[in-house]
């Protein structure tokens, strides 16, 4: 019963293993294997009490047994109580003093504890019966560093070296040299470690750093690529240091040592061509140097590699979505949605491609096919019932456009977006203007310095008959960017004219005319005539 109860357990059918074990501890209370058992089993169902109280008393009927109290130590560690497991991991050295996990242990929970003195005791405990190792120098270092005793931390480990050889305890002596500006020193130390091991990933990579770092360049690349090109070195490791180098590098070195760099990241890619992380930081660095069409490359095959993951495609839709190609992303992000029904950011990516390829029909549809799909999603129904309201103004239906606009506002009343092309439009079609001066006043009063939404207000207050107030709204636009808006040149030189400053209206409204590139103010320079033409009427000389 006893061997049936632990092939339950090894199995992890805990329920079966328990009772059988329960069965057999009914007729032989006695059986310390039993409930040796029986407590592994309630701790790996999180019954901590339970546990505790089986494997007491394995440890009371075989107290030599040393699986038994090490396990009830563990539970004490894991519960919690440290100073109950210290007291269990001493008593056990003087039974078992060849056990090298207890000592580490010791050193872990007085470590948590801030005992840092007795875990560099119970260090020199375990050199005194295992001898010296690059694990014990490494943990005397840590510690002392942690002391703030940094010179003792670095003196332990060139004691270290002098004895022994390691390659971690060479480099981290090399990354100290190099911060004392010893780059010749550190190199040394960086090639001895790569002697004893050729693929020791942060020797390689210490030493093409400690070579960029003093510039040369030729020996840098000579060395980064030898790490790159290393299979056996993580390929997470080098993703890691290669999106750190593209994000934080000056633009002029990527700019200037393009090709090197462009044979790094080949290099990477060809060691691991199928690494997602891989894939992704080289996207991001061909994006990042201009280079659109390698970018969508690198994501587009990530995403084919991985047809399982969400993240790649994901990303595979984001580029597209940068590089503004919309076709190919509102084809793609509808299939992506076919693949991940629960992510409906895919839908919410498609109706962004069909409103810049103008297909109206399929973005509404795509809204209506999120809110039906997220109906409790607060900010899914907002973007949609936004978008939708932009859609049907666009088309010229402004009925629907409003309706739509009110269901986002019951969603979010202070939604800065809608509220202020609400107004706008309503300040457009001249209704209901002291509704829409409402909505802008909540937009200008949040957001004081934001241009669009000081052109709105500004245009309503015109509408109202107040230029004064007008001018105010729009001098301050002036200053917080509206100068490179020709809608809002325009207005502001209309709120002038109203004001008979004519001379400033003129000079705002050929301002106008320059960024007016993309006709966004139709009629513009028609309209200029004709207000030139009614203020010579008056007789106004400039």
């Amino acid at each position: 019963m006893l061997v049936d109860a632990v092939l339950d357990f090894d199995a992890r059918s805990y329920p079966e293993a328990e009772k059988k074990l329960k069965l057999l501890l009914a007729n032989a209370s006695t059986d310390d294997a039993a409930h040796y058992y029986l407590g592994m089993v309630k701790l790996l169902q999180s019954d901590f009490t339970g546990a505790e109280a089986e494997l007491k008393e394995a440890v009371r009927l075989d107290s030599g047994n040393f699986w038994y109290r090490y396990r009830l130590a563990q539970l004490y560690s894991m519960t919690g109580r440290p100073e109950l497991a210290e007291s269990m991991y001493i008593g056990m050295l003087k039974d078992f003093p060849k056990k090298s996990d207890l000592y580490y242990n010791l050193i872990d929970i007085y470590l948590s504890q801030g005992k840092m003195e007795d875990a560099l005791e119970m260090l020199d405990q375990i050199e005194t019966v295992f001898g010296k190792s690059e694990p014990t120098a490494m943990a005397r270092f840590d510690i002392l560093c942690r002391l703030d005793r940094q010179l003792d931390a670095y003196e332990s480990l060139e004691a270290y070296n002098r004895e022994y050889s390691s390659p971690q305890v060479l480099t981290v002596l090399g990354d100290r040299q190099m911060s004392m500006y010893n780059d010749s020193t550190a190199i040394a130390m960086y090639d001895e470690a790569l002697d004893i091991a050729p693929d020791y990933a942060p020797a390689l990579l210490s030493k093409a750093e400690t070579y960029r770092i003093t510039r040369q360049y030729d020996n840098y690349f000579g060395t980064i690529g030898d790490f790159i090109s290393r299979k056996e070195i993580s390929a997470e490791g080098k993703s890691d240091y290669l999106r750190a180098l593209t994000q934080r590098a000056d633009p002029n070195f990527l700019k200037m040592f393009r090709p090197q760099m462009d044979s790094v990241f080949t290099a990477c890619i060809n060691a691991h061509p199928k690494d997602s992380t891989v894939m992704t930081v080289a996207g991001i660095y061909y994006f990042s140097t201009g280079r659109g069409d390698e970018a969508r490359e690198c994501f587009r095959e990530n995403m084919v590699n991985w047809p399982e993951s969400l993240s790649a495609a994901a990303s595979y839709s984001e580029i597209l979505m940068y590089l503004h190609e919309w076709k190919e992303l509102a084809v793609q992000s509808q299939k992506s949605y076919g693949d991940f029904p629960s992510e409906p950011a895919f839908l919410e990516l498609a109706v962004l491609a069909d409103f810049n390829l103008k297909e109206y029909s399929s973005a509404i549809e795509t809204c209506n096919r999120i809110l039906s799909i997220s109906p409790r999603d607060s900010s899914r129904t907002l973007n949609s019932y936004t978008t939708m309201g932009d859609i049907y103004h666009l088309t010229g239906d402004n009925s629907k456009a409003y309706k739509a606009y009110d269901k986002a506002l019951k969603i979010n009343p202070e939604y800065l977006p809608v509220l202020n092309n609400y107004a706008y439009y309503l300040s457009v079609e001249g209704k209901k203007l002291k509704k829409a001066y409402g909505m802008s006043l909540k937009t200008v009063t949040r957001e004081p310095d934001n241009p669009t939404y000081l052109d709105t207000f500004g245009w309503i207050l015109y509408l109202q008959g107040k230029p004064l107030e007008a001018k105010t709204s729009f001098k301050h636009a002036m200053l917080y960017g509206g100068r490179d808006n020709p809608v809002i040149l325009d207005h502001y030189a209309e709120v002038l004219y109203k004001l008979g400053e004519y001379d400033d209206a003129f000079i705002y409204w050929n301002l106008a005319i320059s960024k007016n590139k993309s006709g966004e103010v139709p009629g513009l320079e028609q309209k200029i005539e004709e207000r030139k033409a009614a203020v010579k009427e008056t007789g106004f000389v400039k």
